[in-house]
């Protein structure tokens, strides 16, 4: 099926609705029927990967889920994502976007809740791995979804205040480095000057954490304009030119004295002969003839 042809289908399930069309291109009005709702049929953008889109009023949020998964010519029974839009003073557009495993095709479900009543019903029981996306949807928008089991938070601290996702939401991280776009957020129309960074509650002054808040008046840095001056360092010039002439020769050390002889164990022969007297004879000798 072509995503006209899943729109239409859709639109034709829920003949208890009236189908308008909004005044938007690739919107249509395909049928009409009694009802107090508006069913608006259209088509997302993407060329080749389009989805039709169908806009359903809040109170029939669970039958449109219901009729996308059941009908089998639609057969969307692949639950694949469910979020949020902060559309400001118009309230919350809440998007489910689901996909048929059998005719590979999709379709975008959308509906819009008021910002101060921003409540739809929940379609865990339909989906039950819809379950974490409403918590996320809640904890993220503050948009709440009648009966689901359990909208604990998923990704932020009990702790934590506000909802980050809301467009009026400051993030803390202004406070350190200023918001790059033209107009902050909560600002609208062109050349509104822009006001002074507000500080979310929690987050301290400049001047009240770090560490020249943590030490003494008496240790803190000084001030840089009662600090020494530093001295430069000379820099470093070009080698010098090697001197003109030969090169000196490296002066050597003289020579070592040779080492004296070892003295011999014993008195010479001829010595020991002189020692001994003219009557001494060798070993070898006949004196005893």
């Amino acid at each position: 099926m072509t995503p006209e042809q899943v729109g239409d289908r859709l639109g034709t399930l829920l003949a208890d609705a009236e189908v308008t069309a909004r005044s938007e291109p690739g919107l249509r009005a395909p049928q009409s029927g009694a009802g107090g709702g508006s069913v608006t049929v259209g088509q997302s953008g993407g060329q080749g990967y389009a989805r039709a889109t169908v806009d359903v009023p809040a109170g029939s949020w669970r039958d449109a889920v219901r009729a996308a998964r059941d009908d089998t010519e639609l057969a969307c029974d692949f639950f694949d994502w469910l979020s949020a839009v902060d559309e400001l003073a118009d309230g919350f557009d809440v998007v489910a976007h689901l996909w048929s495993t059998r005719h590979r095709h999709g379709i975008l479900l959308r509906t819009r809740v008021p910002r101060d009543a921003a409540t739809v019903g929940s379609v865990v029981d339909l989906f039950p791995g819809a379950a974490w996306h409403e918590r996320e949807t809640h904890e993220m928008f503050g948009i709440d979804f009648a009966g689901h089991p359990d909208l604990a938070p998923l990704l932020l601290p009990p702790e934590f205040e506000g909802h980050p996702l809301r467009k009026e939401f400051v993030l803390a991280s202004r406070v350190a480095k200023a918001w790059p776009g033209a107009k902050e957020p909560g600002e609208s129309g062109a050349g509104t000057a822009r006001r002074q960074a507000m500080r979310p509650p929690g987050v301290p002054a400049p001047g009240e954490w770090g560490v020249s808040a943590a030490l003494p008046v008496s240790a803190a840095p000084a001030p840089a304009s009662d600090r020494p001056a530093r001295t430069r360092r000379p820099t470093s010039g070009p080698p010098a030119a090697p001197a003109s002439g030969p090169p000196a020769e490296p002066a050597s050390a003289p020579p070592a004295a040779p080492a004296p002889p070892a003295p011999a164990s014993g008195p010479p022969v001829e010595g020991r002969r002189a020692a001994d007297g003219p009557g001494a004879a060798d070993d070898g000798s006949d004196g005893g003839a």
